[in-house]
């Protein structure tokens, strides 16, 4: 049997009585729109379990890298380790040593060097610190040309 078109009573109007556009519900001009429902709440029940499984995974996660002795090991710095740390990300042709973490073998398994015997390790000192003395000179610079917040400017 060969196509035919849908009979005129079939067919979904694509102007109202005004001659303005008419939408059907499902949100295609043509109103072909079944396949289209499915698919739109199939992703839809897909990215909020994804989204529901990231925000859990998050939230059961950040007490485990940002609380008590996780924390400190991001701070466990030294003098020496900043010079050559800062050496190292200004002028990275000059590292003779290793780009790899350093680990050791503990009773639960493999765990890494803290900052202050890995120079590859990651730290929060340095960022920190970045941050505050970008603050203090936008300060005084603001300071300094007169360019504040003042409300008589």
């Amino acid at each position: 049997m060969a196509w035919q078109p849908p009979l005129p009573s079939q067919q979904v109007p694509l102007y109202d009585d005004l001659g303005g556009a008419k939408r059907p519900a499902s949100g295609n001009p043509l109103g072909y729109g079944a396949g289209e429902d499915i698919l739109r709440s199939g992703l839809g029940a897909y990215g909020e379990k994804l989204f529901g499984t990231s925000r859990e995974y998050v939230q059961s996660n950040i007490s485990r890298y940002f609380s008590g002795q996780n924390f400190q090991y991001y701070f466990q710095v030294n003098d020496q380790y900043v010079k050559n740390k800062l050496k190292v990300i200004l002028f990275p042709f000059l590292h003779k040593g290793h780009w790899t973490r350093i680990a050791e073998q503990v009773a639960g398994g493999l765990t890494f060097r803290p900052p202050v015997f890995d120079i590859n390790a990651p730290d929060l000192y340095i960022p920190l610190m970045a941050f505050g003395t970008f603050i203090v000179l936008s300060g005084i610079a603001f300071g300094l040309f007169g360019k504040g917040a003042h409300p008589h400017d």
